[in-house]
């Protein structure tokens, strides 16, 4: 009978059935959207303030005390102020002690001070039982319920039973308690909602690295070399033709770094013979950002179909196109179709259709909330095996496209390769080394070693 009024509590927040008093110290934005949340909930909420005035922003079914009545009232405090506003906490020692004070405080920026908040407090006052809660979830998002980005909640302390406490009001708030251990992990917790995008630093930075590089190759073989040695002027190619050759060849390498570290893993633990060591952190932090690398990689990809579709309409191709029916006219010859060239041409724009649909089809398996939907071997399939199937098309698209500047001497000027040429180095190099692994010699011990057989056991201990 308990059980089941629980569980409907859990559905339906708004019954009369109330829960315990909860305190929170401090009117401020979050607090008041915490206490909403809570009242909504069927938590009593009872707020500690220096002024006892009610006021229109506090929720009208919330009583404002002062501080010390406040806390007598409730076994667990929301602490809901500043780090630098704790001091006026010291003086209430006495009655904080053995009530449960939750620390929701984040700070301006990293490292900001030698120890976390929540320990700061603990220091502060070491009679309380200090837990470290919602510094992840903002008020705004309390406010209007869009939960969806932060309904994650890190929660950590040194007492389990505070610790649970907190936990169950979490749940009960629709949100998803995370246990990050002691008040140890504060430091970590306080830190997370200060970081900009911590996965994608990687992915961007060495995507930009490389569009700079390939942008500025472009620039000296296709704009500089032909007007110091041709004396014509092709600048305007920095605006459709220069961004239309960087962007495939940016897809095709970072889709190939995708499968990469894949294959470095295997290596290496074919030569250690067991799967129960580390790999090396440079590694660990390369796979970690696969699914940045494969995202930033399709962005790329769809910015070249959308130049690709837009190459018909510029001025450039509309004169060339003229120039050779008018050249045509004039030598009153009319050119053969060259069914070479248009085997070729159709060939790498199925490669090129083919391989780009498979490229959406991984970005849109790698959202959270496709991938939550299907399981394991389902996910392995399509990222594995249809990733390779999309490189191995990819590659052949440019393979098809590219293939006439690889023996042309007039393709290296300054002795540099085209561009399509250095962009096939990595993929070609990923494809033949996963040829390599799947032979029966090479899979049957790396699948044994993936499925716990080790060739030295010395090494799990």
């Amino acid at each position: 009978m308990n059980k089941k009024s629980s569980n409907t509590m859990a559905l339906a927040p708004n019954t009369s059935n109330k829960r315990e008093t909860v305190c929170i110290f401090g009117t401020g934005d979050f607090g008041r959207a915490l206490g909403h949340k809570m009242i909504q909930s069927g938590y009593s909420v009872v707020y500690g303030s220096r002024s006892t005035q009610i006021s229109n922003l506090i929720p009208k079914d919330a009583e404002v005390l002062g501080h010390a009545e406040a806390a007598q009232k409730a076994a667990i405090i929301i602490i809901a102020i500043q780090r630098q506003h704790y001091n006026f906490l010291t003086p209430l020692a006495e009655v904080l002690r053995g009530k449960v004070l939750v620390d929701i405080s984040n700070n301006l920026k990293l490292k900001q001070y030698p120890e976390s908040n929540a320990e700061h407090l603990a220091q502060l006052l070491p009679g309380s039982k200090v837990v470290k809660a919602f510094n992840t979830v903002s008020a705004w998002a309390l406010q209007s319920g869009t939960l969806d980005a932060s309904r994650q909640v890190f929660v950590c302390g040194d007492d389990v039973e505070a610790k649970q406490m907190v936990m169950n009001i979490v749940r009960a708030l629709g949100l998803t308690p995370v246990d990050k251990g002691s008040l140890l992990a504060a430091q970590e917790v306080e830190n997370y909602p200060l970081q900009l995008f911590p996965m994608w630093k990687f992915p961007i930075f060495l995507s930009l690295g490389l569009t700079a590089f390939f942008f500025f190759y472009c620039v000296a073989l296709d704009i500089i070399y032909t007007y110091i040695y041709e004396n014509n002027n092709f600048s305007f190619f920095i605006a459709i033709t220069i961004p239309n050759r960087v962007c495939p060849v940016m897809a095709l390498i970072l889709l190939a770094l995708v499968y990469l570290p894949g294959i470095f893993a295997a290596i290496i633990q074919l030569y250690r013979g067991t799967k129960y060591r580390r790999f090396p952190d440079w590694l660990d932090k390369w796979m970690l950002c696969r699914k940045q690398l494969g995202l930033i990689a399709l962005a790329f990809a769809s910015l070249h179909v959308v130049f690709t579709l837009v190459t018909p309409m510029r001025s450039f191709a509309s004169w060339r196109t003229g120039k050779g029916i008018i050249s045509q006219v004039l030598n009153n010859k009319t050119e053969p179709l060259n069914h070479t060239n248009a085997w070729l041409s159709d060939s790498y724009l199925a490669l090129g259709i083919l391989g780009f649909f498979l490229f959406v089809l991984l970005g849109i398996t790698s959202l959270p909330s496709v991938s939550n939907n299907v399981n394991w071997r389902e996910f392995r399939f399509v990222q594995s095996k249809l990733g390779y199937l999309a490189l191995i098309l990819c590659t052949a698209h440019t393979l098809v496209y590219g293939g006439k500047w690889f023996l042309s001497p007039s393709a290296y000027k300054w002795y540099l390769p085209n561009i399509y040429i250095l962009s096939l180095i990595v993929p070609c190099a990923v494809l033949v080394l996963k040829f390599v692994l799947i032979f029966p010699c090479i899979d049957k011990p790396l699948t044994q070693i993936r499925q716990g057989w080790e060739r030295n056991p010395k090494y799990s201990k």
